[in-house]
């Protein structure tokens, strides 16, 4: 192991906010460039201490990010050897001792690093033991004594914590640790976690309190964290670190005053073949499991007991191995969810077994969801929602089958892909209500929800027994109807006009530019050192609070402000019933998105956006508008040099560290006329953008009316 932290030339364009190639660069240019102490000719390693040293003398950074620091020293204690996410749980576990006793580190902090260095692992063992009994602290595997280096670390942690809070801290270095093995490490998202935990939280109004939840291949935990706090929480991963790290995640994200053992049941190993929850019938089973496995285990697993409806899955079909292994430890009744590839749909190997999910009533519905809903991001995830047929259920019950298109209601995602273009709200409420509508028939003997051509569908399981039993959606789906006829164009058509005559008076309000006689270098200061100095108030929402439902059912809650809906323009679309520690915008704040670049926006007096909470990765900015123009300011963070070095490259979603954006120093009259000058191209783009989305929908209703025959040309 290293003594002091080193840094790879990716990690150093990290702190620079640049590319690779500037760092190459750098090294060719500069001969005072800290030379190499490690790593490989292909992948040297520099001393973190000389190139922060070169970089803030060069002026290329101002401040190292706590968050770095703390990084950096995980590098330095890594084993090259070990496992790369094993630091976590020791740094976890120090994390937990803050969250649940942090009277403990007051105590212990004023020890002599001697005496620390034994008490703490000390402390640290007995508090998971508490918490997270005897089993939980085996997984850990937690170091009995603590060096100098490792002190240092957890001073660190505890500064980090002081900042952000200790669960939050955490999640920061589970970001960056899948930043950094984005080939080996896939979680699925908050939002897509959310959407399962939802049906599963649906289950009481039906069939009583939720109590027990199951994920068999859990990973980091992203599923399982989605539940409610007072669910018991079963979870497997066949790799032991992640298990461990996903146990200590929970646990952070429980109150501190729940009594321990708290009700959380991870193991390690294979789900298939050594399965480490035999007996459970759990309420709900909510999963994502891994995807085109060839060694599953079919040979040796050919008669397991698991294997319901006498249906031994396919080799090639390792997907419904993990379906009936989920369904086998669900209760009677309760709800089976999975994220799994289109292809299971529709291939061939697996058509007898499709079909026997069909004929025994298990699969209720297959949700196709637009692609970026999770990992792989490239292509456009099934929901499987399935119930274990339940004894007592009158078999005269008939069999159907829902088939839901969700990507009919995501035209931004469909038209350009990618994760940052999913409208969550809007997604997650058609899968919500249109499940709610078509179980809650099944299961009282009521209509199914009437057909929605081109989204949703109720098919027969008689009319899905072919040859090929294909359950994908589009397949059966009728196609959707014009938007309304030729009236209802024509009414959009002039809708078009009306917003492009408005162009063109925008056009004209443009700020007229020309180029500067004599170009001067204004000093630069970061919104970290604005922050310092009291001209600026900073809240970042992190995860944001608890949304309880959406803002079109109504109801009292605070309406709650999404990414989607900051990017969009659109009126907040959630609402939370969380009342203590909201963050509300008022007139003069600027907001801008955590992830991405590009986008910032003036809250102004009755906007949509003013007195709501912020919901996840938004950050607010509190200018003083004595010392700083907030259209200045907005104007900044949306140019591409104002946010270009204050984002992190290392995954294909850059991640904005607002505090490090810089802005020129200038008097104020002068940031009013510049951000005047930004309101007005901001206004013009909107403006453009909402043209855009006009004229898609006028040529996609004559596309489909004239293909149809609704529609002929005059």
């Amino acid at each position: 192991m290293s003594e002091s932290p080193e840094v790879t030339a990716v990690e150093i364009a990290r702190l620079a906010g640049v590319g690779r190639a500037a760092v190459s660069n750098w090294r060719r240019r500069h001969p005072d460039f800290p030379q190499p102490v490690g790593g490989t000719e292909a992948s040297p390693t520099f001393p973190l201490d000389r190139v922060e040293s070169w970089l803030r003398g060069q002026g290329k950074i101002v401040e190292l990010p706590l968050l770095e620091r703390v990084w950096q020293q995980l590098e330095a204690l890594r084993d090259p050897a070990g496992h790369p996410a094993a630091l976590l749980l020791p740094a976890g576990a120090f994390l937990l001792l803050l969250h649940r006793a942090p009277e403990r580190w007051n105590a212990l902090e004023r020890e002599p690093d001697t005496r620390l260095a034994l008490a703490l692992p000390q402390a640290l063992a007995e508090l998971s033991t508490a918490t997270l009994g005897p089993p939980g602290t085996a997984l850990l595997a937690l170091p009995t004594l603590y060096g100098s280096t490792q002190l240092e670390l957890a001073r660190l942690l505890a500064r980090l914590a002081a900042e952000h809070g200790a669960a939050a801290g955490y999640e920061q270095l589970l970001t960056r640790y899948a930043e950094a093995n984005s080939r080996q490490v896939s979680p699925t998202p908050p939002d897509a976690a959310a959407l399962l935990a939802a049906l599963a939280a649906a289950e009481p109004h039906l069939h009583g309190e939720l109590r027990s939840v199951l994920d068999p291949a859990c990973g980091l935990g992203a599923l399982l964290l989605a539940l409610p706090t007072d669910v018991v929480r079963h979870g497997q991963e066949l790799d032991p670190v992640p298990a461990a790290a996903a146990l200590l995640r929970l646990a952070l994200h429980t109150p501190a005053a729940t009594p321990g053992p708290l009700p959380l049941h991870l193991a390690p190993g294979d789900s298939l073949r050594a399965d480490a929850h035999p007996g459970l019938l759990a309420d709900a089973v909510l999963c994502q499991p891994p995807y085109n496995e060839r060694d599953w285990g079919h040979d040796e697993l050919r008669y397991d007991s698991r294997w319901l409806l006498d249906q031994v899955p396919p080799r090639a079909e390792s997907e419904l191995a993990w379906l009936l292994h989920c369904l086998a430890h669900t209760r009677p009744g309760g709800l089976t969810a999975l994220l799994l590839p289109p292809t299971v749909a529709s291939r061939r190997a697996g058509r007898r077994l499709r079909a026997e999910l069909l004929r025994s009533g298990a699969l209720r519905a297959v949700v196709a969801l637009p692609a970026g809903v999770a990992p792989p991001y490239g292509v456009p995830l099934h929901l499987w929602l399935l119930r274990r047929p339940d004894p007592q259920e009158p078999t005269a019950v008939p069999r159907r089958l829902l088939l839901l298109d969700a990507t009919a209601t995501q035209p931004a995602a469909a038209a350009t892909g990618g994760r940052d273009r999913i409208g969550w709200p809007e997604l997650r409420r058609t899968v919500l209500e249109t499940w709610h509508a078509f179980d809650g028939a099944a299961r009282t003997g009521g209509p199914a929800p009437a057909d929605r051509p081109g989204v949703h569908r109720v098919l027969d399981v008689i009319d899905l027994l072919d040859d090929e039993t294909d359950l994908s959606p589009a397949r059966h789906l009728p196609p959707a109807a014009p938007i309304g006829g030729a009236g209802a164009l024509e009414h959009l058509h002039g809708r078009l006009a009306e917003v492009l005559a408005g162009l063109a008076g925008l056009d004209e309000a443009l700020p007229p530019v020309v180029e500067p006689a004599e170009r001067t270098a204004a000093p630069m200061i970061t919104i970290g050192e604005l922050v310092r100095a009291g001209a600026l108030e900073v809240h970042s929402s992190g995860q944001g609070p608890a949304v309880t439902r959406s803002a079109a059912d109504g109801g009292p809650g605070a309406a709650v402000l999404t990414e989607q809906d900051l990017t969009a323009g659109h009126a907040p679309t959630q609402l939370t019933d969380a009342s203590a520690d909201l963050v509300l915008t008022r007139p003069g704040d600027v907001l801008t998105p955590a992830l991405g670049a590009g986008a910032a926006v003036v809250v102004r007096a009755g906007d949509p956006a003013d007195g709501v909470a912020l919901g996840r990765q938004l950050h607010l900015l509190r200018p003083d508008p004595a010392v700083l123009d907030a259209e200045f300011v907005a104007g900044r963070l949306r140019s591409t040099a104002g946010s270009r070095r204050a984002s992190s490259h290392a995954s294909t979603t850059a991640r904005l560290d607002v505090r490090r954006v810089q802005l020129p120093r200038l008097p104020i009259e002068r940031q009013r006329e510049l951000g005047e000058a930004f309101r007005r191209v901001a206004a013009f783009e909107t403006e453009l953008r909402r043209a855009g989305e006009l004229g898609r929908r006028l040529a996609q209703g004559l596309t489909d009316g004239l293909a149809e025959g609704d529609l002929t040309p005059r």
